[in-house]
């Protein structure tokens, strides 16, 4: 059993595509005529070129919409496709999950002719993010067990890229810190499932401060302290996308 078969189940209700997110990673596939879409999950951000969706939990697959790519149930690290067989590899927040980091690259980068694309984030920033560092620190604790560090997924790349996705105030994709600017919503237990570091944390560590969330919100005291939040588009939480391109 995959993590995603047990906390998964909600995904197709709370993880929308965003279209700013997906413009930015259509950007960054721009000219790949084929890509494999590795941890695909329900099929968020899967452009349509995809040939391949690669995903290991059956409950994700379930989810995903009639008319997207073909998937197959594998991992990262063993990729059912030949050398050199797609233009592009792309993985959208699903590195954490993976058990063998460098040999998953050095799959995406196997199959893939041109260019290799991870949508990640860097806890180094997300845990500064007020949910985590103000109510929730099991969680934070959570995310720092679950990240890559940035350093680490660069390392395994040849001249890399790296691109701040700052999250906007009404982002539809229910991630962790969608909804920076909406703090009622991490009130909500199927979005909190669709979120690894809630889902993944004991529940009696979240709740005191969930309370003291709730409470907050009550009070006005939440307004009053992440006032300058308030009119913000949009924020920088730590996302970021890494882009490299292989060596002909």
């Amino acid at each position: 059993m995959t993590v995603y078969d047990a906390t998964g189940r909600t995904y197709s209700r709370t993880r929308r595509p965003d279209p700013r997110i997906a413009d930015t990673l259509a950007t960054a596939l721009r000219g790949m005529r084929t890509v494999v879409n590795v941890g695909a999950g329900t099929g968020s951000y899967e452009p349509s070129r995809t040939v391949l969706a690669v995903e290991p939990s059956q409950v994700m697959i379930a989810q995903r919409p009639a008319g997207a790519a073909p998937a197959v149930r594998a991992t990262a690290e063993r990729l059912p496709l030949r050398t050199d067989s797609v233009d592009a590899a792309l993985a959208v927040l699903t590195i954490h999950h993976w058990t063998d980091l460098e040999r998953g690259i050095a799959e995406m980068a196997r199959v893939a002719r041109r260019r290799v694309a991870i949508l990640t984030w860097d806890h180094e920033v997300f845990r500064q993010f007020w949910l985590v560092r103000d109510y929730l620190p099991a969680a934070a604790a959570t995310d720092a067990n679950l990240a890559v560090p940035l350093s680490r997924l660069t390392g395994l790349l040849k001249d890399p890229e790296v691109q701040p996705i700052p999250v906007p105030h009404d982002c539809v994709d229910g991630f962790g810190g969608a909804y920076w600017r909406r703090p009622e919503a991490y009130l909500d237990e199927t979005v909190q499932a669709g979120m690894s570091m809630l889902a993944l944390t004991p529940k009696p560590l979240l709740q005191p401060g969930l309370s003291r969330l709730r409470q907050d919100l009550a009070t006005g005291e939440w307004h009053a302290r992440y006032a300058d939040l308030l009119d913000r588009p949009d924020l920088d939480l730590g996302y970021r996308l890494v882009t490299a391109d292989l060596p002909s």
